[in-house]
């Protein structure tokens, strides 16, 4: 190649000689040449114009260079033409960037040549380099570059074009962590019924096969379209394959619609849509600047979740076949080649199953649920609810004409709430309150508070009620600080609240606080999330109420699950990352995950103990607010209930924990459930958190709701009972933490 190279250059500067000398004459002496009497001519420096064109080439500035034409060239095409033309090859190229170099320079009166070298750097074809040539004429004492294409590329001369062809790659799947497909390239049939043509004598049977298909509840589906008059109705996909295996029994339905595609499917309706994320075609307006990265345009690319950020991976490289073609369409060259490189795989820290039945857990509620392994930081689950079916973003898909109802959803099913959604922490803030008061020195486990009714402390009239008397319960009375997180004392928490505030010491809370992950993003990379806020008091109506997670705070359930794991696990405080392997299609892993430390909380050993034992007894003990959710459960579980007031008519129900039951076939986990405007936390949140306990250790729901008559069924009415669901009435008395 450097020989080649050298003696390109030989060649230009012989060529460079010959333009600029008289035919070759015998050798005789000559007169030393005099300057005319008219003086000398002094020419601009031709070095400067052809660096500066190839430096706004570089910079993309095709309006200088444009600047830098000819009079006659810029008669030929317009700046816009111009632009087009350097824009189209470097799509043509899948240009990156490029380098340029000044190889040699020859001046005369009127004309100059100068030879400079370029090196493409290409997203597909790798790095090209070309010798080339730029003319330049004197016009008005000043340097213009005679332009033609060839300037961009030397094969272009002549009036030349590129012709590109592409050879794509299947997309690369993505799976759970045990190898479990979340999303795969596949056969495909849309499912649905026409209404006014179903066959009662045949409910049984379509809601039985339906149901298998779906993994929906009979009850659920027959849902969908009883007493729809719509002409057809959508019900779901399921897998070409699946729908074979049953096809005998499918075709006898008469109403039973089924209508296979080919494309982007996403295992039972979406297992983790806002993990996963979803494909769309490229936009006009995205066109361009996917083309110079290798597309061809008619791909389908990552627009949310997963498929966004894992693109370059799931995509693969494109095979690439670059032709020079004549102004007569006659292929003059194959100018560049490249192979195709498979796709890869990424592989997620999900456990499928899991999130599957944690996503119907909190089926009906709007909120999240996020699964933690405790000691490492794996996401074993994250549900955001309302959920979406990404197979609706598919345009082929029968069903996709559905997607206009989730996208106009005032629920907003897209939004990931679980890190992107951000809420007041109500009473499980009592837990970093708490080690708050323990790491200040103004409290100790054995400072009691009498807790009755009434918080008077603020001394301008104010009155606060703990929510036993808004709850028509007796006062908890004389309790010590555990106790106080126990029964979720208001008032001891106002009164540590306050007390550090006078003290000069809020800071101590704002610190920990932030020291607990609050107020800053967790560092997940895949996915988007929300920093939330946990501002410094500014007076001490502020200081009692952020002490049990009101006011001017807000988190997101990520971050609670992340501080509540480090609290369970002795203090570490983990990156929560979604991303067990990216590997290639034979199995061998590019990256693994690795657990990433971000620090150690800012509790003394002996005060996070404190603090254990007092979620335990949240949990364990008969007077916490926790007791009735989990009795009979045999998985210890340290919690924290939480009931935080917003703008809605119903407060925010919150239970954050962890399990530690120390068995080698299941690391411990750390939940947070947060079920929006949906009451009080023991009530809703704990239940669905025992029911995540359950599926985790034991593979299936153990307990039934209250709200249940059977597992993920609701009764129309339940008295007393929020579950945000359709003919369910609302709570009637004042929620507890």
């Amino acid at each position: 190649m450097q020989s080649k190279r050298l003696l390109t250059r030989c060649l230009l500067l012989f060529v460079f000689s010959l333009s600029a000398c008289l035919p070759i004459q015998p050798q005789v002496a000559r007169p030393t040449p005099t300057r005319p009497s008219t003086g000398s001519i002094d020419l601009p420096d031709v070095q400067a114009v052809a660096r500066a064109f190839l430096q706004d080439w570089k910079d993309e500035d095709f309006a200088s260079m444009y600047a830098a034409l000819t009079t006659v060239g810029q008669d030929a095409m317009t700046q816009e033409q111009f632009e087009d033309t350097y824009r189209g090859i470097a799509v043509d190229l899948s240009l990156q960037s490029l380098d340029a170099e000044l190889l040699s320079a020859l001046a005369q009166s009127q004309s100059a040549q100068v030879g400079y070298h370029v090196t493409y750097h290409t997203a597909l074809l790798g790095d090209l380099q070309r010798d080339m040539v730029m003319n330049l004429t004197l016009e008005n004492g000043a340097w213009r570059i005679q332009w033609e294409k060839g300037l961009v590329l030397p094969e272009l001369k002549g009036g030349n074009r590129l012709s590109v062809e592409y050879e794509i790659p299947a997309r690369g799947d993505i799976y759970d962590r045990r190898g479990k497909a979340l999303t795969a390239q596949a056969d495909a049939v849309a499912l649905g019924v026409e209404p006014a043509k179903l066959r009662e004598d045949q409910t049984e049977e379509l809601l039985a096969v339906l149901s298998e298909l779906l993994r929906l509840p009979p009850e659920e589906i027959r849902a969908a379209y009883s007493g729809s008059s719509a002409e057809y109705v959508p019900l779901g996909e399921a897998l070409s394959q699946e729908v074979n295996n049953q096809y005998q029994r499918l075709e006898a339905i008469s109403g039973l619609v089924m209508t296979p595609y080919r494309g982007r499917y996403y295992f039972d309706g979406g297992v983790a849509p806002h993990v996963t994320g979803y494909v769309l075609s490229i936009s006009p307006e995205e066109l361009e600047e996917y083309r110079l990265r290798g597309y061809s345009g008619d791909e389908k690319v990552g627009a949310a979740g997963l498929e966004k950020w894992g693109e370059d991976a799931l995509t693969g490289q494109r095979g690439t076949s670059v032709y020079v073609v004549s102004p007569e369409n006659k292929i003059v060259t194959l100018m560049a080649e490249t192979d195709p490189q498979a796709a890869r795989y990424v592989y997620t820290t999900l456990e499928k199953d899991l999130q599957f039945q944690a996503q119907r857990a909190l089926q009906g509620f709007t909120g999240a649920i996020v699964v933690l392994e405790r000691d490492s930081g794996r996401i074993l689950a994250m549900v955001s609810s309302p959920g979406y079916d990404p197979n609706l973003f598919e345009p082929t898909n029968r069903n996709s004409f559905a997607l206009g109802a989730v996208l106009n959803d005032p629920s907003q099913p897209l939004l990931n709430r679980a890190t992107q959604g951000v809420y007041p922490l109500g009473s499980v803030a009592k837990i970093i309150t708490m080690a708050a008061a323990l790491e200040s020195d103004n409290f100790t486990p054995d400072s009691t508070y009498n807790c009755g009714y009434e918080f008077t402390e603020l001394g301008d009239g104010t009155v606060l009620y703990d929510w036993t008397y808004t709850s028509g319960l007796m006062p908890s009375g004389l309790l010590n600080l555990p106790e106080g997180l126990m029964l979720s004392c208001n008032p001891w928490f106002w009164h540590i609240g306050l007390n550090l505030f006078q003290t000069g010491k809020y800071n101590v809370l704002e610190d920990l606080a932030h020291g607990f992950g609050l107020g800053s993003k967790t560092g997940l990379e895949q996915l988007p999330e929300a920093g939330g806020s946990f501002p410094e008091a500014q007076d001490a109506g502020q200081a009692v109420q952020m002490a049990i997670g009101q006011g001017p705070m807000l988190v997101t359930p990520l971050q609670v699950a992340s501080f509540v794991a480090a609290v369970g696990n002795g203090g570490t405080l983990y990156q929560p990352q979604i991303i067990e392997k990216v590997a290639t299609p034979d199995g061998v892993a590019e990256t693994s995950f690795k657990p990433i430390v971000i620090r150690r909380l800012p509790v003394s050993a002996e005060n996070l103990l404190t603090i254990q034992d007092a979620m335990r007894a949240v949990v364990e003990d008969r007077r916490g607010t926790a007791r009735n959710a989990f009795t009979g459960l045999q998985i210890p579980v340290y919690g924290k209930t939480g009931t935080a007031q917003n703008a809605g008519d119903m407060p925010h129900a919150w239970f954050a924990g962890y399990t530690d039951a120390a068995r080698s076939d299941r690391p411990d986990i750390a939940i947070a459930v947060l079920a929006e405007n949906a009451g009080e936390g023991s009530m809703v949140a704990a239940p669905i958190f025992r029911r995540v306990v359950e599926i985790y250790f034991s593979g299936k729901p153990v307990k039934l709701y209250p709200w249940e008559s059977s597992f993920y069924v609701v009764p129309e009415i339940i008295p007393g009972m929020s579950p945000n669901l359709p003919g369910v009435e609302q709570p009637s008395v004042t929620p507890a933490p």
